[in-house]
């Protein structure tokens, strides 16, 4: 069977011609083509970035526009404009201590949130180290964290009135205690997350609790304890206008309510707005402060 698989020997070999083979280039893709994908590209991350977010506005319109129609004590999107004008064209006026532009009344608003949240900021992150470096801590405070944690800052708010016997020291208490949480947590969990090689070489080097904080604790744990600052000054916004409800003087929270007892539905609508947009621009802002940091640019 072997010998019927192998070549005869008389059989002539035909001679072997080496030809040169030319390398196969492919196509170039023209340059006006190149040029044209990129603008169609350009064109539709435009679209998706400027279109969309103006066409969900104009859909967010329409449908206020329609429950107008069958409700004549809801203000239409042109009035509550027009009175956004006039609103906006002297935002810090002052007549008497409660009777003060929007303007007075969000940067009174956004004093109290910078305290509240300074404060939890100071205690917080600090406490969120030690509970995520020592472990018998994080087990003694997990449980009350838990259960402190989800209580409304308006069940906060009669605690502050009853210490501090003022509005203003209550607001601050109801911020503080209802935004130190996120920052408690996610520090806590960034410790907890930093990878054991390093402590293991820490140890070896012998480095004193200090250095391990300074150059492996802290860049490491940089971008979690940012998220946390991050969800905690969008909850110390959101305090700060339903505690203002209640304890009242100047602030957007005291602010609409006091234009709900008037019956001014625009100033309602447009107090909403602005409390958005200001909220918006906190987030935002700390968002970027978060893209700044990366480990390498710490630990740099």
């Amino acid at each position: 069977m072997n010998a019927m698989l192998q070549p005869e020997s008389a059989a002539p070999v035909p001679a072997v011609v080496e030809v040169d083979a030319a390398p196969v280039r492919r196509p170039r893709r023209p340059l006006a083509a190149n040029a044209s994908t990129r603008a169609r590209q350009q064109v539709s991350a435009t679209a998706m970035k400027i279109v969309a977010p103006l066409l969900g506005a104009a859909l967010l319109v329409l449908v206020w526009q329609i429950i107008t129609i069958n409700n004549s004590s809801f203000p239409t999107p042109l009035v509550t404009l027009q009175e956004a004008v006039k609103l906006f064209s002297d935002p810090f006026y002052s007549k008497s201590p409660n009777d003060q532009g929007i303007g007075w009344n969000v940067l009174a608003s956004l004093q109290r949130v910078a305290v509240g949240f300074g404060l939890a900021a100071l205690v917080g992150i600090p406490l969120g180290f030690v509970i995520g470096r020592v472990q018998f801590i994080g087990s003694m405070f997990g449980p009350i964290i838990s259960l402190l944690k989800p209580v409304s800052p308006l069940a906060w708010l009669p605690i502050g009135l009853l210490v501090f016997k003022s509005a203003n020291p209550a607001a601050i208490w109801s911020i503080f205690i209802c935004s130190i949480w996120p920052m408690i947590i996610n520090t806590a969990v960034g410790v907890q997350r930093v990878p054991q090689d390093y402590m293991n070489v820490a140890r070896v080097l012998n480095l004193t609790e200090w250095k391990v904080l300074t150059k492996i604790l802290l860049p490491s744990a940089l971008p979690y304890i940012l998220t946390g600052v991050r969800l905690s000054i969008g909850t110390a916004w959101l305090v700060i206008v339903a505690a203002e409800m209640l304890t009242g003087g100047v602030g957007i929270g005291f602010w609409v309510w006091d234009e709900w007892n008037n019956l001014n539905v625009p100033h309602i609508i447009i107090a909403i707005v602005a409390i958005g947009v200001v909220g918006l621009m906190l987030e935002q802002a700390l968002m970027a402060l978060a893209r700044a940091f990366t480990y390498e640019q710490v630990s740099n």
